[in-house]
């Protein structure tokens, strides 16, 4: 994490020498969190401990002219001071639940956040771990992964036991893309690779996307 050695970037530097490239895969996670919110989507709500992931994301999504609400307004400082001016007013604060449907999800989403969404709000997680489900009246999405390819072999079992068979999370795969594409960069510390090029040599390789659950009209 940022805090213990600001997401790998210290051991780097440390031994500049290392043969083997670090791999976090966030602009993985980045680029199959953006493919999970539905097309006709306006506004997210955005919950959870602020990582590079959930950056990387909220930046992407006010680029895309997308509105990011967030709730508190520590995490609105620090998201609108790391995008400097270019968050091009997307970025919003608010105390209201009850207009946003799609919620991004980090590992501090509490059970009254939960109950305060509104019917038919679509869960997305954006951490390696999910939030307890307590909503029937809702749904959610898996973590960030994706179906491996039928070519790969020796995955038949469960990666984690929320994940369903031959689905691998993007942590997992990330490293894998990395070794088959070659590339020789790092990506750790707060680099990232180029989100689109990431998502099209997954796609290249095999790697599909999962099926986000429908939500209901509203």
């Amino acid at each position: 994490g940022e805090e213990l050695n600001r997401y790998g970037e210290v051991y780097v530097k440390k031994h500049p020498q290392l043969k083997v490239k670090l791999v976090d895969g966030s602009s993985l996670a980045v680029a199959v969190l953006l493919n999970s919110i539905p097309k006709e989507t306006t506004q997210v709500l955005l919950r959870g401990n602020l990582t590079k992931v959930a950056f990387a994301v909220t930046f992407a999504l006010c680029q895309k002219g997308i509105q990011v609400i967030v709730l508190r307004e520590d995490e609105y400082e620090k998201l609108d001071k790391s995008f400097g001016t270019k968050s091009e007013d997307n970025l919003v604060i608010s105390k209201s639940y009850s207009s946003c449907k799609v919620w991004l999800v980090g590992d501090d989403l509490t059970e009254e956040e939960q109950r305060k969404a509104t019917e038919g709000t679509l869960f997305i997680p954006f951490s390696q771990f999910p939030p307890k489900k307590l909503r029937k009246d809702c749904f959610y999405h898996t973590t960030p992964a994706m179906q491996t390819p039928m070519a790969l072999e020796n995955v038949d079992s469960c990666e984690q036991n929320w994940l369903p068979r031959r689905v691998m999370s993007v942590w997992r795969i990330a490293g894998i893309l990395h070794a088959l594409e070659g590339w020789e960069e790092h990506e750790c510390g707060y680099t990232m690779c180029n989100i689109d090029k990431v998502w099209e040599a997954c796609l290249k390789h095999g790697f599909q996307p999962l099926r986000v659950p429908i939500q209901s009209k509203s």
